[in-house]
């Protein structure tokens, strides 16, 4: 299967959403209480706002959108990875870790990662800490922040 990675546009909003809501949704089967996600996650609006503010890249597979990831700038060299989702049923099977290889090509002057997830998602804890993010500590409002720095390095 043939895996890419392109800036979004506001007409992949709707798709966006919808594959926002599937994958955030089925958190309830990985220790989430309730059926949700974050601010924005299945509004289409929302989505084409974060274009405008933000990095916003679908993740495709075969032409289809199966996900996507939010870049911000936060400072010189210094990014967060505002948001990342895959569909339900393209989970675990090694796309998320070529997401952030594809960011880190993408990116290569960065030295200064950082993102935030739920403190009761240990799934994704876990992935983010096999991927080189350290947990620093928490936000306040039940979630955990990570960060990883990078050397600088230039593309291959």
């Amino acid at each position: 299967m043939d895996f890419r990675f392109i800036k979004a546009k506001v007409n992949d909003s709707e798709k966006l959403a919808d594959v926002s809501q599937r994958a955030f949704e089925n958190d309830i089967n990985y220790g989430s209480t309730s059926i949700g996600g974050p601010p924005g996650y299945k509004s289409p609006l929302w989505q084409g706002k974060m274009m405008r503010l933000g990095d916003y890249y679908k993740i495709l597979a075969d032409k289809q959108i199966i996900g996507g990831m939010i870049v911000f700038e936060k400072g010189i060299r210094d990014y967060e990875l505002g948001r990342i989702f895959l569909a339900p049923e393209y989970q675990n099977q090694g796309i998320g870790v070529k997401a952030f290889d594809f960011l880190w090509k993408t990116y290569y002057l960065g030295k200064r990662w950082t993102l935030g997830t739920p403190a009761w998602n240990l799934r994704n804890r876990h992935f983010y800490k096999k991927v080189g993010f350290l947990e620093i500590g928490e936000d306040g409002h039940g979630g955990i922040l990570f960060e990883r720095k990078i050397p600088v390095h230039k593309p291959t």
